[in-house]
């Protein structure tokens, strides 16, 4: 329903009516390029943190080259995942360059990101932030059990404006003011006070 643009427009606009929010404003991100440059053109002051999930997730492709199938592989990913939770990102690194040494292309690209996103993986002192959330599972699974669940049975068909409504009620539906929606659908606006 749009493109990256849109998106970045829509929410612009949301986050405005809500004055200025600096380092209240907390994104965690999957570490796309567009989004971390709409963040840090639009939102120079706010939290930026990559999902933790996402920041692994490179790790494990990485050690599934350098280690047989077994116990050290797995192994060396949980120490790095512990080292990363503990931010301590430069560790990583050096582990990642004993491992694979400075000829490997991938280790070199996964290395190049996590330098240049270094701020965005400070996961121990994000940890520490508001509800201590440092991935992205939560919306994640919202977007499974609020959206996809009701959107996506079998042969149904949305106009943008049907999905629109249907996802509404869903929000609504899910977050228990229905009493308030139905209470509401009762009262004749129109009788003047």
């Amino acid at each position: 329903m749009g493109g990256h643009k849109q998106f970045c427009t829509q929410i612009d606009k949301l986050l405005d009516d809500f004055g200025p929010l600096k380092q209240r404003l907390v994104f965690i991100t999957d570490g796309a390029v567009w989004l971390r440059n709409w963040i840090d053109d639009s939102f120079p002051d706010s939290v930026s943190i990559l999902d933790f999930y996402h920041a692994a997730e490179h790790l494990h492709a990485l050690a599934s080259q350098f280690f047989k199938a077994g116990e050290k592989g797995s192994q060396w990913v949980k120490q790095q995942k512990k080292l990363l939770l503990d931010s301590q990102v430069s560790t990583v690194i050096e582990n990642i360059i004993k491992e694979a040494g400075n000829e490997n292309k991938d280790a070199a690209k996964l290395i190049a990101y996590y330098q240049s996103i270094q701020n965005r993986m400070d996961y121990k002192y994000h940890k520490g932030l508001g509800c201590g959330l440092i991935g992205s599972g939560a919306i994640e699974s919202a977007h499974r059990t609020v959206i996809q669940k009701r959107m996506k049975q079998s042969g149904q068909r949305w106009s943008i404006n049907g999905a629109q409504n249907m996802l509404n009620l869903r929000v609504i539906r899910k977050n228990q003011p229905w009493d308030k929606i139905i209470g509401l659908t009762k009262i004749d606006f129109n009788v003047a006070a």
